[in-house]
Order: C-alpha cells, then sequence, then structure tokens
C-alpha cells in the first residue's frame, strides 16, 4: 500500500520508497525524494514559471530512461501546466512552481529536471545566455574550469557579469542574466560568435563547432543551448550518474582553485545551501542587456 503523505495541503501518494535508483550508493527513490524536499527553497525559484521536460528513470539510472514533455494524464488536477507552441503542435508543459509538484515528479523518479531559458508566458524571449562547456576526452573538468574562465574574462571585457555551475556530470555550465527585452535570435548568434572567438584564441584547447569529430582534447563551447526547443539541466537538479550528483553552482575563486575537486553530491550541496545561500540567484534578477554591434 502506498503511503499518502500531505505536503502543503496537497495530498499525494508515494510508491517504492526503498527503490534503489542509484544502485552504486543504494541511494533510494525515498532519499531523492527528501533531497528534493530540502533543496526546494533553492531549486524552485528557478523552474517557477518554465515549461519543463521531464526525464524519468522508473527502473533507476541503469536502466531505460524517456523524456516527457506533455503533462503526464494521471498528473494531479492541482499540478499547473502551460500550452506551449513548439513546431507543429501544442504542448502541455508542467510547470514546477511549488513543492507538491517537486515531491511529486520526485515520485515519478525524474531524476533531471530540464527547464527552458524562457518563461513558458513569453517562450521566445529568454531571460538568461547559456553555455554549455563539453569536454572531449582525453579532456575533463580541468579544461572545462580553463574555458569557464576565459569566457568569464572575455564576458567581463563586455560588460557582462556571469555564473558558473557544475553539470552535474561532465562538464560545466555558464550563464549569463540578462532579463530585458531580447530574444533567441539575439542570444544564439551572440553565443556563436564568443564561442569562435575563444576557438580562434584558443584552437588546441577550445571548438565551437558540432562536428563531434573535432572535439577530442577539446572543449566544446555549445553555443546552441540558446535556442527555443533547447533546455538546459537545472541548478540543484540531480543527474543520472553512477552517484547521486548535482548541477551545483561554484564561485569563481572555486573554479580557478584547481585543487577543488568540484564534484558535488547531495549532503554536500545542502550544507553549501545551508552556509551560502543560493549562489545562483543572481540569475533570477540581474538586468543586463548584450552589446549592440
Amino acid at each position: 500500500m502506498a503511503p499518502e503523505v500531505d505536503v502543503d495541503g496537497r495530498r499525494l501518494k508515494l510508491s517504492n520508497l526503498d527503490k534503489v535508483l542509484y544502485p552504486e550508493p543504494g541511494f533510494t527513490k525515498g532519499e531523492v525524494i527528501d533531497y528534493c524536499t530540502r533543496v526546494a527553497p533553492a531549486v524552485l525559484p528557478h523552474l517557477h514559471a518554465r515549461a519543463l521536460t521531464l526525464k524519468r528513470y522508473p527502473n533507476g539510472v541503469d536502466g531505460k530512461y524517456f523524456y516527457e514533455k506533455q503533462k503526464p494524464s494521471h498528473a494531479p488536477e492541482w499540478v499547473r501546466s502551460a500550452t506551449v507552441e513548439t513546431g507543429d503542435r501544442d504542448i502541455d508543459f508542467v510547470l514546477c512552481d511549488d513543492l507538491p509538484t517537486l515531491v511529486w515528479l520526485a515520485n515519478l523518479a525524474d531524476l533531471e529536471l530540464h527547464p527552458s531559458l524562457a518563461l513558458a508566458e513569453d517562450p521566445d524571449r529568454p531571460t538568461v545566455l547559456a553555455f554549455d562547456l563539453d569536454p572531449g576526452e582525453p579532456a575533463a573538468l580541468p579544461e572545462c574550469r580553463e574555458v569557464a574562465l576565459l569566457l568569464r574574462d572575455t564576458l567581463a571585457d563586455l560588460g557582462l557579469d556571469c555564473l558558473a555551475k557544475t553539470s552535474g556530470s561532465k562538464g560545466m555550465q555558464v550563464y549569463v542574466p540578462l532579463n530585458t527585452p531580447v530574444t533567441y535570435d539575439d542570444t544564439k548568434p551572440f553565443a556563436q560568435a564568443l564561442a569562435q572567438l575563444l576557438e580562434k584564441r584558443h584552437p588546441k584547447l577550445v571548438t565551437s563547432s558540432m562536428k563531434k569529430s573535432l572535439r577530442p582534447g577539446r572543449v566544446f563551447i555549445d553555443w546552441s543551448q540558446n535556442s527555443r526547443h533547447k533546455t538546459t539541466v537545472a541548478v540543484y537538479s540531480l543527474r543520472a550518474r553512477a552517484r547521486p550528483t548535482v548541477s551545483t553552482p561554484v564561485t569563481w575563486d572555486e573554479v580557478a582553485d584547481g585543487e577543488q575537486a568540484l564534484v558535488f553530491e547531495t549532503g554536500a550541496v545542502l550544507e553549501r545551501i545551508e552556509e551560502h545561500g543560493d549562489l545562483f540567484a543572481p540569475v533570477l534578477d540581474l538586468k543586463q542587456k548584450l552589446p549592440t554591434g
């Protein structure tokens, strides 16, 4: 019998709490739900009012997974959603605006949270510019850190502040808060031009090409994330890796400190929030304009 719990006034049936979703550490669905509940004050502002793509692992990280854009038909009536035109059809995306919805998603084994860079009410206007740094072996996290710092310095020369987070996987991401009127027709070419500039300056370290054959030993700056149909894993989201790693905001001092591992699991992330608060908070309200010309 699945236990029924009250979450902020909403009744939820939680199932298979002892089911192991991360076999290596024996991390269960109950522990996933506990993490999501405790991280909610930090993560919910970054999910609020954004179309959310679910990435579900019903049999754990070693099993098959699937993406889900359309709000499930079995969703409780109180789960909010927004209809967004996507190509040739409209999709009713889940909006994860509150703790009950976050817990409901965790109970579905939606381990990874992938929100849009834009608000659902205005899907053509991203609030942020994102760079995904993807290392091609033998390049790894140290090279990503180097590229992240190059990006930071180049953006600073253009009068733009940015923030860094781990991907929770093998790379890093750099976010430039905008929160001003802008479209993907502005952000995507800008991101591509910046990636090409760094490739020109550091050809042995950086590639801006989508060709996978050019990536070994380099860091691919994925500028294409700045597209209406793309999503990037949310800050504080779990990742479906061998261990329950989390996409974690980091300070630039931490990025520059080569001795810091920059790999964080759930417990460490909660401790960091307790100590530092939400290091990614400026993404929500810092207003910046892209340079013209």
